[in-house]
């Protein structure tokens, strides 16, 4: 048989078995919104994509992540899905696997009703995704429970939840008291009961991470949770330098990607108003005679 090797995707299973005390790799998710940042990031070697509300801010400029629709989030997922679909690893000797797709049910889609939560967590599976992400504990689980029932698998996502901004008043770092600490780690261990296949924690102590971390079965990816969880997750903008925008203290940025594109736009366009771009290697050209021929009508 010839042609390209079919490359593997991560499956859903694979993701819940990868518990770090168990001597497996952390898990690694970056978020994308488009089929190059979708290419990108798998050729970065990244477990899991997803296909965040945080297009929201990082990419249509809203001040939140409220703004999003459904069709948002499918028009996004989509353009993802097509970018992976013609993936090949950059190394091609390297064993390349598509990172597993993860679609984020944006606010208002799954706190109706648990028919609506469905409908709209198989939009986003018809867009391209393997899995949805939805905000919240305990009030959760009939929802959890309904989607996982449609053969949906859900990752859910505790601690600071962005949806929840107006209500939390704020950006704020979450389970900070004993009492908050410990409900939060009930609410682990429900929506792990209600289906989940892993868990966000996001903007909460170290030590409370830990210990969520270590009383679930299922993975645990943080982001503002310390190191002590069985994965991470960044911005895709935030991580290459793209958002320049006050970064929270858990960000590190591994490229300034804003300051590289700046200069680059600035050479071209000095370039531009020189004349020096574009050459005559990067125009095209008549044939000789074409051209003796024409410069007869030219006067």
């Amino acid at each position: 048989m010839t042609g390209a090797a079919v490359l593997a995707t991560t499956t859903v299973p694979a993701v819940r078995a990868r518990k770090a005390h168990a001597g497996n790799d952390p898990l690694v998710m970056v978020t994308a919104y488009d089929a190059p940042g979708a290419r990108l990031v798998a050729d970065g070697g990244a477990d899991l994509i997803l296909v965040g509300d945080s297009v929201a801010m990082v990419v249509l400029g809203y001040d939140d992540t409220l703004q999003v629709t459904v069709a948002d989030m499918a028009h996004h997922t989509a353009a993802v899905a097509r970018g992976l679909a013609s993936w090949r690893p950059a190394d091609p000797e390297a064993a390349g696997r598509r990172p597993l797709v993860v679609g984020d049910l944006p606010w208002l889609s799954y706190h109706v009703s648990t028919d609506d939560a469905v409908r709209n967590a198989a939009t986003l599976v018809r867009a391209g995704a393997q899995a949805v992400k939805l905000e919240g504990g305990r009030k959760r689980v009939a929802v959890i429970e309904a989607i996982v029932d449609a053969e949906i698998p859900v990752m859910g996502h505790l601690g600071l939840t962005p949806q929840s901004v107006h209500a939390m008043g704020g950006f704020r770092v979450q389970a900070k008291g004993t009492e908050a600490a410990l409900e939060l780690l009930a609410e682990a261990k429900a929506l792990q009961a209600a289906g989940c296949f892993a868990l966000v924690l996001e903007g909460v102590p170290d030590q409370v991470a830990a210990m969520v971390t270590a009383a679930v079965d299922i993975p645990t990816i943080g982001i503002g949770a310390g190191p002590d969880c069985d994965g991470q997750v960044l911005v895709f903008h935030d991580l290459l330098g793209l958002e320049d925008r006050l970064a929270p203290k858990f960000v590190r940025r591994y490229a300034d990607l804003r300051a590289d594109g700046v200069a680059a736009i600035q050479a071209y366009a000095a370039d531009v108003r020189s004349g020096a771009f574009p050459s005559a290697a990067e125009s095209y050209h008549l044939s000789d005679s074409v051209a003796e021929e024409l410069a007869l009508y030219g006067g």
